[in-house]
């Protein structure tokens, strides 16, 4: 139990525990736990049911302070109060429920389908569709503001370029958002049920691919999961690779970033640096393991690959060039006025908004948070190596470039100290079946933010219930409070401040 008399069982990110040993308790007072918690400072980490032909069980697991992580459980049969009133970042969490286990919402501000899939509970649908189009994305009411004055924009799903799908529904007075509403489902590939049942040889494949440009941060919680069941620990050597691949992962994708905030104002000179520096970060990771996105480098036990001195001489030597290139890119930004006019007191997200829906990752520290798993929920090298965990007031579209800036800076000199010490040693280790009737909870801090898995086992140790949660998921949220009050020519620079994923939400 936690020292504040709760009753959620506490443990550590990585640690698995017993089924038995979490407490089930009542649906009433499970949510009021929930709601004391998130206003004590706890947050959701994720929130589930598992159905059954009886019901569905309810979890939820919450990450503190002081490198905690609480879980408890409920049960429902007939439908699920909303909590989302008192406690905004349930909201999203509550619909999905009600969509995977066919539980109708009581009392939720806005039910609907967040992706328009079949209930995992054969027989109940918590909205009573029926029809094929009624399940299809995009399908459903969207919220409209009446006046003779106003007006709705539909943007999507089809987009110019080669982009992922997704639906924008606008309501505007003239130029001036009133209100956003994101559909998205579109990219839904049912992963969470093919997952049931596991672990199976596609396992990690399957877990690699929850979104591309994040394979490491989502192959990693996977083995920590699989570590978690089975209590054993990779070697210092592979815990060093993983952590080196985490950062180059991030390193990536920020300097992509920051190349396509330039891009979005008509800035070409630090657009096309970045777009070149972002494939030399990549090129690194391909150095470990062959793959540009680290694909087969993270392996529940260790990694797939070792690294080299001659391949860490090899990576210093890119990362010093790098370094140069990077900076001198981003200067040009910094450097000119007109870029920063376009950034500044765009697309704000102010701090209590921001902890109101949960945000994650930059998008959060960018509004003055400071949330981090690398630093509130240490795991694997970061438990005695952490980098820097820079915020920004402001909330809006500077701050969050200036979070991905000095994240990467911090990145590089943590790349450099890692691959100037790097332990040696095997890189793989046994790791062993699943043990029966538990749970584990992994947390890693992704480029975008908080990536958390859970998995429960059976009574055979294969997965009863595996969740997963991209960091996309709270942030989707925060895109669209964003745009509040803002120019509808503004959406395409806010959301590219945001850069979530689709298909890392669609699941």
């Amino acid at each position: 139990m936690s020292s504040s008399g709760s009753m959620i069982k506490t443990f550590r990110n990585g640690e698995s525990l017993p089924v038995k040993d979490v407490p089930e308790v009542g649906l009433e007072s499970f949510l009021q736990e929930i709601v004391d918690l998130t206003g004590a400072g706890w947050r959701i980490a994720a929130y589930f049911g598992v159905p059954d032909r009886e019901g569905v069980g309810l979890w939820c697991i919450l990450a503190g302070n002081h490198a905690q992580l609480g879980a408890l459980r409920s049960w429902a049969e007939d439908q699920l109060p909303s909590i989302a009133a008192t406690c905004p970042e349930a909201h999203l969490f509550e619909r999905e429920i009600a969509e995977q286990c066919g539980l109708p919402l009581d009392g939720h501000p806005w039910s609907k389908p967040v992706r328009y899939q079949h209930s995992l509970r054969r027989g109940h649908d918590a909205w009573g569709r029926t029809k094929l189009d009624e399940i299809l994305p995009g399908c459903g009411d969207f919220y409209q503001i009446e006046g003779t004055e106003t007006h709705e924009v539909a943007v999507g799903p089809v987009h110019a370029g080669i982009i992922e799908p997704g639906h924008f529904r606008f309501q505007c007075h003239g130029e001036t958002v009133f209100h956003l509403e994101i559909a998205l489902g579109y990219q839904h590939r049912g992963l969470e049920q093919a997952l049931a049942g596991g672990p199976h040889p596609a396992t990690m494949v399957q877990l690699e691919t929850v979104a591309g440009d994040t394979t490491i941060g989502h192959a990693t919680a996977y083995a920590m999961i699989r570590e978690g069941l089975a209590a054993s620990e990779p070697p210092p050597q592979a815990e060093a690779v993983r952590a080196i691949a985490l950062e180059l992962e991030r390193l990536a994708n920020h300097c992509g970033d920051l190349g396509a905030l330039a891009g979005d104002v008509g800035y070409l000179p630090t657009m096309s640096f970045c777009g070149r520096i972002r494939g030399d970060f990549l090129n690194m990771t391909a150095v470990l393991c062959g793959s540009r996105f680290g694909r087969g480098l993270v392996r529940p036990g260790g990694t797939g690959f070792d690294c080299s001195p001659g391949q860490a001489a090899d990576l210093l030597k890119r990362l010093e060039g790098l370094r140069r290139d990077y900076a001198g890119a981003v200067e040009l930004l910094w450097n000119s006025p007109s870029v920063l006019a376009r950034f500044e007191n765009i697309g704000r997200v102010s701090r209590a908004d921001a902890l109101a829906l949960g945000l994650v990752g930059p998008a959060a520290r960018a509004s003055g948070i400071e949330r981090d798993v690398r630093h509130d929920h240490p795991f694997g090298l970061y438990r005695t190596s952490q980098a820097s965990m820079p915020t920004q007031p402001g909330g809006d579209v500077m701050a969050r470039a200036l979070v991905r800036w000095r994240e990467s800076l911090a990145s590089m000199e943590f790349v450099h100290d890692r691959l100037n010490s790097l332990p040696g040693g095997e890189v793989l280790h046994a790791c062993g079946k699943a043990s029966r009737q538990r749970l584990a909870v992994a947390l890693v801090e992704g480029w975008r933010g908080e990536v958390c898995h859970v998995a429960i086992t059976d009574a055979s140790g294969k997965f009863l219930r595996y969740k997963v949660k991209d960091p996309s998921f709270h942030n989707w949220s925060g895109l669209a409070l964003s745009l509040r009050n803002e120019q509808i020519s503004d959406f395409p620079l806010c959301n590219k401040s945001f850069n979530l994923s689709y298909c890392g939400f669609d699941l």
